[in-house]
């Protein structure tokens, strides 16, 4: 298995290449050269264990680049810090069925990926005897995640950037509670896209970025869009059975567009799935998209559900370059017009893709509190406002003959306040959360300038 940019300036790279690159050195997003297709094999990935359909699915991409035995005990061992034996359950509640993702280490979804891409980075840089400085920008869950999976680790320094006031009191501690050496956390005064805007903007320093052996852990790093693809495999190949189709439905409440690639890339290989259902909140530029055909950023809104308070997807491109044929001259066209407008207007690849699995809606924080409401007093289960937002847009494309199920990306208790003003109670709670009530924290927090953080990286390294 090979790997290249969308922007089409790199020549073909190995699986290690791309995970250590993070972000393409022409500036694009790495890729496979192939989708695997597994349909044929779709009865036996259905008795696997998570773990194994992992291996199974993950070495499809890995190929002969990390040794079987090795990979195996990467997988292990990543999974082995999750609470629940099953890794991802999945409950049914009322007319839906749920995927709970947030049994890691952080209660949060991201734990699925970056457990495991934490595990391959000391993997990489032991084998190569070299050290790695890490990049990433946070709207308030890949930060923990991210921090948990390489924590303590040697060879490895992680620097993350999280909006300054704008994502959860517990996201915040989570993070900043974490005192590890190899650990910096930044809050900058600025918006989530901002943060992303500036870690662009360092990786495309080539010499910057060489010099200082950056590596990248936020979802434009191929393996977190791996170990993704897991779990749709997962829960479509355990609900195609009571579907009158054979077919399953997905929604996934969606910011920047990683996950619900995962799920897009999955369907390529064969995986069950009908329909994937885009839900987003207030900050709705993907929802526009395949709605319109036109890609238009705005004003970022502060809303309940701040993990999806995005306007600019940087996963969006890895789709793109695919709705384009993989025309690198148009893929770098549209990406260039995007940066000097901000805005795309491309109907009639979106609009007239007959082959098109996506469906996209959006609610808001009435929709939110609505259905966190409902899901509690009717069926006793509580929703974290990101699963909520996905959960009232799953409600309209209810089908009798396909089952619908729906990711839940967070433990409710990372948003307590929103719980609370939901139902009246303070009741969501988890024991992790509460021991980080009185921790000593640590975080610089500085303006939203490239320059600015670029300079504290050189200080700190």
């Amino acid at each position: 298995m090979k790997y290249k940019s969308t922007r089409g300036g790199i020549k073909p790279i190995a699986f290690t290449d791309a995970v250590m690159m993070g972000l393409a050195s022409d500036g694009g997003l790495i890729v496979p050269e192939i989708f695997p297709d597994v349909s044929d094999r779709l009865d036996d990935l259905a008795t696997l264990s998570y773990p194994q359909l992992a291996m199974a699915i993950i070495s499809l991409f890995v190929g002969d680049d990390i040794p079987e035995n090795d990979l195996k005990y990467i997988i292990d061992c990543s999974y082995s810090t999750f609470e629940h034996e099953d890794i991802v359950p999945i409950k049914s509640v009322g007319d839906l069925h749920i995927m709970e993702l947030f049994h890691g280490p952080t209660l949060a979804f991201k734990d699925v990926a970056l457990q495991f891409l934490g595990n391959l980075f000391e993997y990489s840089l032991k084998k190569n005897n070299t050290n790695l400085n890490i990049l990433g920008a946070t709207s308030g869950d890949t930060g923990s995640a991210a921090i948990y999976g390489v924590r303590g680790k040697k060879n490895i320094n992680i620097f993350i950037l999280h909006p300054h006031r704008r994502v959860s009191k517990v996201q915040e501690r989570q993070m900043t509670t974490v005192l590890d050496e190899n650990v910096f956390n930044i809050a900058i005064q600025g918006t989530f896209d901002d943060g992303q805007r500036i870690i662009k903007a360092l990786f495309n320093d080539l010499e910057f970025k060489g010099n200082y052996n950056l590596g990248a852990i936020n979802s434009v790093n191929w393996a977190r869009i791996a170990a993704q693809i897991v779990y749709y495999f997962y829960g479509a190949l355990k609900l195609r059975r009571t579907s009158s189709t054979g077919m399953v439905q997905l929604c996934v409440p969606t910011g920047n567009f990683g996950n619900i690639f995962a799920g897009y890339a999955a369907t390529r290989m064969g995986v069950p799935i009908s329909k994937l259902i885009l839900a987003t909140n207030e900050n709705n530029i993907l929802a526009r998209f395949f709605n319109t055909g036109i890609y238009e950023k705005s004003n970022v809104k502060q809303t309940l559900s701040p993990s999806m308070d995005i306007q600019i997807a940087s996963n969006f491109e890895r789709y793109l370059y695919f709705l384009v044929d993989e025309n690198v001259c148009r893929l770098n066209e549209l990406m260039n017009d995007f940066d000097k407008n901000g805005r795309l207007d491309i109907g009639t690849l979106i609009l007239e893709n007959s082959n098109c699995v996506f469906t996209a809606e959006s609610g808001n924080d009435d929709d939110t509190l609505t259905m966190i409401k409902k899901y509690y007093e009717q069926y006793n289960y509580l929703l974290d406002p990101h699963t909520a937002v996905g959960v009232g847009i799953a409600e309209r494309f209810l089908d009798a003959g396909e089952p619908a199920l729906c990711l839940a990306t967070a433990h409710p208790a990372k948003f307590d306040d929103a719980i609370k003003q939901a139902i009246g109670k303070d009741i969501a709670t988890h024991d992790s959360i509460r021991a980080l009530t009185y921790l000593p924290t640590r975080c610089a927090i500085l303006s939203a300038d490239t320059q600015t953080i670029r300079s504290y990286i050189m200080e700190k390294i």
